[in-house]
Formats: C-alpha cells, sequence, structure tokens
C-alpha cells in the first residue's frame, strides 16, 4: 500500500518499522533488423547458432561497426524519458568469462552513456511520484544457456548473441513493489509507444535487475542491497520484490547482517536463492573498445529524433479525459497501450462515440483478452469492426446482449461482424405483433410472474423480461419488449 505524498512506505515488525528501497536495472532488446555490430537478423527464434556470425561470436581478426539505428533508438528512449543526452559518447569492454559470451567480454558503456539525468512520472493510489534515470547505455546481448536438468552439462546458442540493447538503470526511489510494478509497466508503454522495443516478455526482449534493501524508518543511510538478476515478468518481479523485502527484515530481526550478494529469483518456489557473494562479484575491468570509434551526437541529430517522438501516453490519458470526458481510470488503461489506443481512435474517427467505445474496451474487449490471455497486439480483426458492431447496435439491427456474442464470434472467426450477424441469423426483432405474440405466450407460461407484478412486485417484470429474451435466444429488442409487457400487464 502506498502511503500518502510526502511520506514513506513502512513495514512494521515487532517494535521496529522498516522502508524498502528499491532500483531497477532494466534491459530491453531493441527493435532493429539487424545486431548491434553486424548484419545478422534479430529475429526471435531460429534454428539454433544459425542467427550469428564471426563478428557476433567475436572471432579473432573480425571488426565490429556500430549500427546507428541503435544510437538513434537510444536517443529516442533518452527523449521520452527526458534524459540529457551524452554529446560525446564511446562504448568499452565490460570483461567476464562466461560461455554465452565466446569473446569472454561484453561490449557495453561505462562512463560515458549515450543518455543520462532523467525521470519517469508515474501515479500509485492516486499519487503522483517521479523515479529519477541515471543512466540509459546502449550494449550487446549475450546468447542462451540451456542447462541439463540432471547437471551433466549445458548446450549454448548464440542467436541472440549481439541483438542490441538498451540498459535502463534507475535512482534507488521506489519504496515498494507497487511502486515498482506501476514503473515498469509505465516504462513499457513508453518504449513501445516510441517503437524502439515490441517488449515481449515472454521473448526476452524485456527483463529487469532488482536492486533492493530495508533501512529502519527515518534512517538516511541505505542497507545493504542484494541484487536479483534477469526477472522477465511483472507478476514475478512483485513477488521477488516482497519476497526479497521480507527476507531482508527477518534476518536483521533475527540479529543477523545482509550480506551484499547477486540473488536468482524461482518463480515456480517463490524463492530467491544465492548465486554469487560480495567476495565472488567480478571486477569486470572495463576499458576503452580499441575497435569502436566515439559516438559524437550533435543537436541536428538530436532534434531530428525529437521530431519522430509521438504523443506519449501521459499526454494522451489527458487528451482522452478533456477531448473525450473520459474517466481518468479508463483513459489510462486504453492508453497504457499503444495499440489498444490506437484501436481507440481509429473506431472515434470510424464515427463512434468515444465513451460507448471506452465502454466496450473496458467492458466485454478486455474480459476475452483476458480469458484468452493474448496481449492487445494480437487481437485478430481490425479496429473498424467494433465501430461497426457498435452502429449495429445503434441502428437497432442487434441488441446488446446478441453484440456481445458477435464480439466473441469476431476473435473466433474473424469475420466483419455485419457478414456474422447476416450468416448466423441474429438480426434483432422489432416486428411488433411478432413480438406481441411471444410476450403473450411468456405472460401465458408463467402466472405467478403476472400475479407478483400485479401485486407490486417490480421485480417480476425482470424476470418476464429474462423469459422474452430467452424465447428469442436473446434477439429481441429490449426496448419494445418491456414496453410490450408492461402495455399488456396494465
Amino acid at each position: 500500500m502506498t502511503a500518502p505524498e510526502g511520506q514513506t512506505n513502512i513495514i512494521e515488525v515487532m517494535e521496529l518499522s522498516y522502508e524498502t528501497v528499491i532500483g531497477l536495472e532494466v534491459h530491453a532488446e531493441l527493435s532493429t533488423q539487424s545486431k548491434i555490430y553486424c548484419n545478422c537478423t534479430t529475429a526471435f527464434g531460429g534454428e539454433v547458432n544459425t542467427h550469428c556470425c564471426p563478428i557476433c561470436t567475436g572471432m579473432p581478426g573480425v571488426l565490429p561497426v556500430l549500427n546507428k539505428k541503435v544510437v538513434d533508438y537510444a536517443i529516442k528512449a533518452g527523449l521520452a524519458t527526458n534524459c540529457e543526452i551524452t554529446p560525446f559518447g564511446k562504448q568499452d569492454r565490460k570483461n567476464y568469462f562466461y560461455p554465452d559470451l565466446p569473446k569472454a567480454y561484453q561490449t557495453s558503456q561505462y562512463d560515458l552513456p549515450v543518455c543520462q539525468n532523467g525521470y519517469v512520472d508515474i501515479e500509485v493510489d492516486g499519487q503522483k511520484k517521479r523515479v529519477g534515470i541515471t543512466r540509459i547505455h546502449i550494449e550487446e546481448d549475450a546468447g542462451k544457456l540451456t542447462h541439463d536438468e540432471w547437471g551433466s552439462g549445458s548446450l549454448v546458442d548464440y542467436n541472440r548473441c549481439g541483438v542490441p540493447l538498451i540498459e535502463i538503470v534507475t535512482e534507488p526511489d521506489m519504496r515498494s513493489a507497487e511502486e515498482a510494478r506501476v514503473f515498469l509497466e509505465t516504462l513499457k508503454s513508453i518504449l513501445q509507444y516510441i517503437d524502439v522495443s515490441d517488449c515481449k516478455m515472454q521473448e526476452g526482449s524485456l527483463r529487469c535487475d532488482v536492486n533492493l534493501s530495508v533501512r529502519p524508518a527515518g534512517q538516511k543511510e541505505f542497507g545493504t542491497r542484494t541484487e536479483m538478476k534477469n526477472v522477465n515478468s511483472f507478476r514475478a518481479a512483485v513477488r521477488a520484490m516482497e519476497y526479497e523485502s521480507k527476507r531482508q527484515i527477518d534476518e536483521l530481526e533475527s540479529g543477523g547482517e545482509i550480506e551484499q550478494e547477486t540473488r536468482r529469483w524461482d518463480d515456480d518456489k517463490g524463492i530467491s536463492f544465492t548465486m554469487r557473494s560480495k567476495e565472488e562479484a567480478h571486477d569486470y575491468r572495463y576499458f576503452p573498445e580499441p575497435d569502436l570509434v566515439p559516438i559524437v551526437i550533435d543537436r541536428e541529430w538530436i532534434e531530428s529524433i525529437r521530431k519522430m517522438l509521438p504523443e506519449l501516453p501521459v499526454a494522451k490519458r489527458e487528451r482522452y479525459v478533456r477531448e473525450y470526458e473520459l474517466p481518468e481510470y479508463d483513459a489510462g488503461v486504453i492508453t497504457a497501450s499503444r495499440t489498444l489506443a490506437g484501436f481507440f481512435e481509429e473506431c472515434v474517427d470510424q464515427g463512434a462515440n468515444p465513451k460507448t467505445v471506452s465502454n466496450w474496451f473496458m467492458g466485454d474487449l478486455m474480459r476475452i483478452l483476458k480469458d484468452k490471455n493474448i496481449e492487445p497486439e494480437d487481437i485478430p480483426f481490425p479496429a473498424q469492426y467494433i465501430a461497426k458492431l457498435i452502429a449495429l447496435i445503434e441502428k437497432g439491427t442487434i441488441s446488446g446482449s446478441i453484440a456481445k456474442k458477435v464480439l466473441a464470434l469476431m476473435f473466433e472467426e474473424i469475420q466483419d461482424p455485419e457478414v456474422i450477424v447476416k450468416e448466423k441469423g441474429l438480426v434483432q426483432i422489432s416486428d411488433e405483433s411478432q413480438l406481441a405474440e411471444i410476450v403473450a405466450k411468456v405472460l401465458k407460461d408463467h402466472p405467478k410472474s403476472v400475479e407478483d407484478y400485479k401485486s407490486g412486485k417490480g421485480q417480476a417484470l425482470g424476470f418476464l423480461v429474462g423469459q422474452t429474451m430467452k424465447a428469442t435466444k436473446g434477439k429481441a429488442n429490449p426496448q419494445m419488449v418491456n414496453k410490450l409487457l408492461k402495455e399488456t400487464l396494465g
């Protein structure tokens, strides 16, 4: 739970209260067509070790060449997160010996990153908060190790080696797992809006390391932090942070000390475990990459990227509230996804009422997406189909209840709603004489409900409406059914 503005989130244990301090290192794979230093494809998947070459696997005698689009995307991410762009930068070798990087070092950035000193504003429980961005730098991704479950060996796939990354490092400004979750969701939305990363966490396109410590309430000095590596879902990140915060507090309460260490989160077991301690921590021995020229970014380059920035989520949400008079919550949900916001605006451009579109999005559309476990990007039909569906209701062609069925069928059959209505015979019954016959039969079949209504039990009318709709398989015009029932019942 987030504390009121100006206060902090405090966890009370026995007589001593603790505050959690969280900073994140977020890695986002960039949506370039080729890798950071060679022409190999960045496409996800593929046969093992087929998307690599001597350059991205670091064979002797090869020379890397920086992909300019990577710098473009890094600048774009920096501008979208209110960063300063470094006019003169370089790349560095980060040395460590691990089999997922065959050259035994990662080309990254150390002291002169592309972006520095930015921020992202978030809102948690109605309270706004600013999370500082320390830096955004570019680097290459490593390969992927597959470990034998019996511990007899490991296999390596170098397809991901050299896929370009930006690493976004925050200040330790978050005070709860919920604040960190909202920050991650906000950052993901920004990166998708500016089209620099698809942020598909299931494919490893977005993952984060969590730095967390606890300290007694009121203490200015930070406690000893631990780091959890490569958490690859928001749900896992929240669980990992909550677990680690409690683990550290329990350790301190029992008289122990927190060791600075790197831990790995096991989401299946709901626990973290030690990977390496401070004594075993790597000395990366950074030094400037001698095979790559400095990165010089002039004002003209920065401004050309700035002109490419779209309307960002916060500005779009505020516009939806102001222009379309949507509730802030609804506007926030819709604008959190670039695809969903695009769908919404296309529907409005087709003439649909913004509030009606919002109601459909917040209700049945979001329910179906959740039930089918699919992202807005994977909606199989174009936005104008929803506008057409709304138009069919407003014309009286179908009822609202039938429209819900049609929407579900649109996901299954990927057809125009007008075609579905015609082929399935779902046109609304609005013929008064036809409905009068059906109403008469319903009243005849339910004399007790008729008696209840006439004796003043108004809820009986709802039952009779339901029975009439059931008799017509939901195709009766509900307004006309209400009118006929009331007239017949007197």
